[in-house]
């Protein structure tokens, strides 16, 4: 048997300690954003509508470099990207500490943070997944991976909120920036060893897989599911807290929810992962977007009180980053491994013009309308949306002609 065929593979046990404490830090520090929108607005003079537009171009550079860092990643390896984009994210949030004016922050907070957390996040650390876990288990091992990112949610906002309580919300910044820094040696647990010749010698093309994927029709409405995800998530992550506020609900109100929903985030991505290697991923995905419009419904129709925050938290958390692990799994499994750093950084880019959308526009109709409930309606309206272009999808490999073959 031709051993040199069959390329050398990572531990699991290692893919997944590194991945999830990278992931845990990436998407942990972010989570927590909302909470510096009012004493930065305050001190600064700014409307929200200024923090929203940069944190709203930080999704959009996020989503945008996310193909381009996942082809990077697919084509020299995660490790180098992770670097990179370990440094940029000390270096955007310093300099988001030190920016005077709307325009230095849209720099820092948005294009420098959104170019780090491309190369930080889900995408890069699940092509390594795809390439290094057996596919019987990878909806399990992305599942888990979703669910350290989950807890690093749920660790850190208390965390954040604490630093700019104490220290003020500057110097928060900035020992997070140094905290974003051990990216970097967890990122060298992800470097891969070299593909085997034989492997290597029957990739595909990038131009080939970029037409095979946007020509498939599940492909594309994975992607366009996606973009909903990404206006929920980041609309509710970013503007809750001050949405809170406003209705005269103490600060550690807010504290609370965004702790509720990282901490149920990892029971529901964990558990959505495991459900992955038994149901229809397709089906969950529908389910999953259709749940989260409920919760708004409801949330929006009960009298809003510290423990309607509070379930309505739980309820979204268990959803809130549930879609990852289906979504990037079916990636893989109809594309195979060899892109799906750039596939999903292409699914993902979906994701954050939605993430744009929902974060800008509770800004400017805020500002426009002092309410927040024009976003809250059309984020019920786009799950509708998600839940139905979701059931067609079809999760089975692409047929491919036979290399070699007459």
């Amino acid at each position: 048997m031709d051993r040199t065929a069959v390329p050398a593979r990572l531990s699991m046990t290692q893919v997944l300690l590194c991945g999830a404490a990278v992931v845990t830090l990436s998407m942990g520090i972010r989570h927590g954003f909302g909470l510096w929108l009012q004493p930065i607005t305050m001190e600064r003079g700014w409307t929200r509508e200024t923090f929203a537009f940069a944190l709203a171009v930080q999704n959009l550079a996020w989503g945008l470099a996310g193909p381009l860092a996942g082809g990077l990643a697919d084509r020299f390896g995660a490790f180098r990207v992770l670097f990179a984009g370990g440094v940029l994210y000390a270096l955007g949030l310093v300099t988001m500490a030190l920016a005077t004016s709307g325009l230095a922050f849209t720099g820092s907070a948005g294009v420098l943070l959104g170019l780090a957390q491309s190369g930080t996040t889900y995408a890069i650390v699940y092509g390594v997944i795809a390439r290094q876990v057996d596919p019987a288990r990878r909806s399990w091992a992305m599942g888990v991976t979703a669910a350290a990112g989950s807890f690093g949610q749920f660790l850190m906002v208390p965390v954040e909120s604490w630093l700019i309580g104490s220290a003020g919300w500057q110097m928060a910044l900035v020992v997070l920036g140094a905290v974003a820094l051990a990216i970097v040696p967890f990122g060298r647990g992800l470097k891969e060893p070299a593909a085997a010749p034989a492997a290597a010698a029957h990739r595909q093309s990038v131009g080939a897989a970029l037409r095979e994927a946007f020509g498939y029709p599940s492909f594309r409405l994975l992607t366009a599911g996606y973009f909903v995800c990404g206006f929920q998530v980041v609309f509710i992550g970013v503007h809750l807290p001050s949405y809170l506020k406003d209705a005269g609900l103490a600060p550690q109100v807010a504290t609370m929810a965004l702790m509720l929903i990282g901490l149920f985030n990892v029971f529901g991505t964990y558990g959505v992962g495991v459900l992955g290697q038994r149901l229809p991923k397709r089906h969950l995905l529908a389910a999953i977007y259709l749940l989260r419009a409920l919760a708004i419904v409801v949330f929006l129709a009960v009298p809003l009180t510290p423990w309607s925050v509070y379930v309505f938290s739980a309820a979204i958390g268990l959803l809130w980053l549930s879609t990852v692990p289906p979504t990037n799994a079916i990636v893989a499994q109809i594309f195979g491994p060899q892109y799906m750093s750039m596939l999903g950084g292409f699914v993902f880019l979906s994701h954050q013009v939605g993430s744009f959308l929902g974060v800008w526009l509770g800004g400017v109709l805020y500002d426009a309308s002092g309410s927040y409930d024009i976003v809250w309606w059309l984020s019920v309206a786009l799950g509708v949306f998600a839940a139905l272009i979701n059931l067609p999808v079809r999760e089975t490999a692409i047929a491919r002609p036979v290399l070699g073959a007459t």
